[in-house]
């Protein structure tokens, strides 16, 4: 798929089967996403993969208990993950100035080239929750990285399942204002 079509037809996907992506597509992903920009180029997002689906459980279920409780209740066993058989973990240094830009440009890339690929992916939010936690500080040293990587965002990546049907999107009409026609 060329760049402007990724670009235009990726979608969140939210229901995956269980086949693992390619080491070789996963290498193709993680160097889009390596070369993400970066203020001063400082590149200071890390991203974690995981493929263990016991692995990618645990955070699933760490995920849902960034919830306030009332709505952990609402959303039962759901899984924030959908399923999905890669985990990867967006973190950034914050340090950096720039360090959610760099992460969010990091995840969009991922986007994009898993979309030019044919692999559906996903965007999953409480990161930063979860990597404010006491919890994290110790997976952090684990990892090897210090206290001051912030989690960014989650992205799942997978194959769609079959009976997954792709959301249409509409653009809003005021999407774009070209300001010098307003001044």
């Amino acid at each position: 798929m060329d760049c402007m079509e990724a670009l235009k037809t990726r979608r969140s996907v939210k229901k995956f089967t269980d086949k693992q992506i390619s080491d070789d597509d996963l290498r193709e992903i993680l160097d889009a996403a390596c070369n993400a920009p970066s203020g001063m180029n400082l590149q200071s997002p890390k991203i974690i993969v995981i493929q263990r689906k016991d692995i990618i459980e645990r955070f699933s279920k760490w995920n849902l208990s960034c919830f306030p409780d009332e709505i952990q209740e609402k959303l039962g066993d759901i899984d924030p993950f959908y399923n999905a058989p890669t985990l990867l973990i967006v973190l950034a240094d914050k340090n950096v100035p720039t360090c959610v830009e760099d992460a969010s440009l990091t995840i969009g890339n991922i986007l994009n080239a898993a979309t030019a690929l044919d692999i559906g992916s996903c965007w999953i939010h409480r990161a930063r929750e979860e990597f404010d936690s006491v919890q994290a500080k110790e997976l952090l040293k684990v990892w090897g990285l210090s206290e001051d990587y912030i989690g960014v965002g989650h992205v799942v990546l997978g194959y769609p399942a079959d009976d997954y049907e792709v959301p249409k999107k509409s653009i809003k009409e005021d999407y774009v204002i070209f300001a010098d026609e307003l001044l």
